[in-house]
């Protein structure tokens, strides 16, 4: 049983439980999450850790829609996500959660705006709409001359801005990132962290990271321990300042040193 840390009065955006995951691996099972229950609130920064083959991925997956769970409950949202069929399933991520991984998974034929603007295809928007919009978030992460490159022209860390742009195209209230720092330098890993540390503070958004690094789960607000599939820690790093006040868009941003500034100004969030 996950340890409660957060105020019985503020509703979750993610409830989990007894939530397991078996899968077979040859002639084997693997029981790859035991029973798991878990609130998140909204508006909090998650670092779920755990060594290799704890299940901290596999947890991730499933809070995000991406495999099916083989027991328990899993409401993100509002959503039942055990109960949706494939194209529910489909309009559920695409609304909820925008989805930053290791490998940023840019389509290498198409370029920075074209990589941003893909989710407004599946969205129905049109063309100058996916653009606009693209370009303006592209811009406030200080990735305006790089708007035609493709990914093979650019840097780790500019690929991830665009994976990170790519994430927030569609304006989702969570944002679930599987080792978003560990293809980057340490350098490049700490401007995304602060990026992500941004859009929990100043935009509201709902930041689920796992990690299997320390430093970057010293940027959460809570941090979750996995050990063969069962959480075995719970811990507050920092309290969760509420969300009332509405978030000031993306796009307001004077570019990405304004938003890292924002940061180290931040003396609350600063160790």
């Amino acid at each position: 049983m996950a340890i409660t840390t957060s105020p019985q009065s503020a509703p979750p955006i993610v409830q989990v439980r007894g939530l397991c995951k078996d899968f077979q691996l040859g002639d084997q099972w693997v029981h790859a999450l035991k029973g798991v229950d878990l609130d998140i609130l909204a508006g909090q920064f998650i670092a779920i850790m755990g060594p290799s083959g704890s299940g901290k991925s596999t947890l991730l997956y499933m809070l995000g829609g991406l495999d099916h769970v083989s027991e328990g409950e899993v409401a993100v949202a509002g959503n039942q996500l055990g109960s949706m069929n494939g194209e529910q399933l489909a309009t559920f991520r695409r609304e909820t959660i925008g989805f930053i991984f290791q490998a940023f998974h840019l389509v290498p034929t198409l370029t920075a705006l074209e990589n941003v603007a893909l989710p407004g295809i599946f969205a129905g928007a049109d063309r100058e709409m996916r653009e606009t919009r693209a370009l303006r978030i592209l811009t406030a992460l200080g990735m305006e001359d790089r708007l035609d490159h493709r990914p093979n022209q650019l840097s780790g860390g500019q690929q991830q801005r665009v994976a990170i742009a790519r994430a927030l195209f569609n304006d989702p209230p969570i944002i679930m990132a599987d080792e978003p720092t560990g293809a980057l330098d340490s350098k490049t890993g700490k401007t995304v962290m602060n990026m992500l540390r941004f859009l929990c503070r100043k935009q509201g958004k709902t930041i689920i990271v796992v990690t299997h690094d320390a430093n970057v789960a010293n940027y959460a607000d809570r941090k979750i321990g996995l050990q063969d599939g069962i959480i075995t820690e719970d811990s507050l790093i920092r309290h969760t300042r509420t969300t009332s006040v509405p978030p000031q868009p993306i796009i307001k941003v004077n570019g990405w040193r304004a938003a890292e500034e924002a940061i180290v100004e931040d003396a609350a969030y600063v160790e």
